[in-house]
């Protein structure tokens, strides 16, 4: 279980969570287990680790690695969208903390056969949970034009979308695309050369919308945030890793509507964002890894800390 990397921002995740003695604290996201390691080490003796995940491969990852901490730690798969239902089911109406690490994990990009790297030739999966749900697979070879630019636009930030989608759908007319080396070969095709960026690999954009597609990241991202804010108690903390901008506006967007202001568009002549103060926003901009950290562990490079506290 050794190939899962050091937790992003570990020590600020600390600072800002105060994990202690007797409270109790939700993980949505255990990976393979390192915030959640840090954290039940502070709730002992009488506190209480919720560890979440849809990733089999992850939840058993974390147990292995928790298991010296017994009836300290309960673990349960799922998504952010079962946060509420997990928690209550645990034995809880309330907590005093809850961390998201959002995206994908370095395991599950480092495990070609998951689907969700293009520097592998696998078959086209991306699934987290990968017993259940449609793979990228079927959205690629059974989506309409329209429908596949949209996801590359909206979820992947793709300029070249609609050139994507349409050499997609010519390709699946001759043959399926079963592999990510069969998409790859795609969008180098759709893709011109002298468009290409020296910083990223023309397939990047492509592969985060399809796998935020996938696992329908931003929904449950959305249902998540909202029940953490309902669970947490009298001065309890939310704490978000996001590592690109769709994941990070929703996590601004919704902090915001908890502090009482407003986030509807100036065009909107009423309120419809349902605006009310029960949060206190602990990081007036988000908090990035240091230099250090950046050179130690790259994951950390595009990650946001966002954190706020219940009033």
């Amino acid at each position: 279980m050794s190939d899962y990397h050091e937790p992003v921002m570990l020590a600020e995740v600390l600072e800002f969570l105060q994990p202690s003695d007797g409270r109790v604290f939700v993980d949505c996201t255990l990976g393979g287990g390192g915030h959640s390691l840090a954290m039940v080490e502070r709730l002992l003796p009488d506190g209480k680790l919720i560890g979440i995940d849809q990733d089999d491969e992850a939840l058993k990852a974390a147990g292995e690695r928790l298991k010296d901490f017994g009836k300290n730690v309960i673990l349960a798969k799922g998504n952010f969208s079962d946060l509420a239902r997990i928690v209550s089911e645990s034995g809880y109406s309330s907590v005093d903390g809850v961390l998201f690490d959002l995206g994908v994990s370095s395991h599950q990009l480092d495990a070609g056969e998951r689907g969700f790297s293009f520097r592998a030739d696998a078959p086209l999966d991306m699934r987290m949970d990968a017993t259940a749900g449609r793979t990228a697979a079927d959205l690629v070879n059974t989506l309409s034009e329209r429908d596949l630019s949209d996801i590359i636009w909206k979820y992947g930030e793709e300029r070249w979308s609609k050139r994507i989608a349409k050499f997609i759908v010519e390709r699946r007319q001759r043959s399926r695309i079963l592999t990510t080396g069969d998409l790859v070969d795609v969008i180098l095709a759709a893709v011109p050369a002298g468009a290409r960026s020296d910083r990223i690999h023309p397939a990047t954009r492509t592969f985060q919308g399809l796998r935020i597609a996938v696992n329908r990241e931003l929904e449950s991202l959305q249902s998540g945030l909202e029940a953490a804010v309902s669970l947490l108690s009298v001065g309890g903390r939310v704490c978000i890793l996001s590592y690109h901008s769709l994941e990070d506006r929703i996590v601004k967007d919704t902090l915001l509507k908890y502090t009482g202001r407003c986030t509807c568009p100036a065009s909107l002549p009423i309120c419809v964002c349902g605006a009310k103060r029960s949060l206190k926003i602990l990081t007036k901009k988000p908090v990035t890894a240091s230099d250090d950290e950046i050179e130690r562990n790259p994951r950390s490079r595009s990650a946001k800390l966002r954190t706020a506290e219940k009033l």
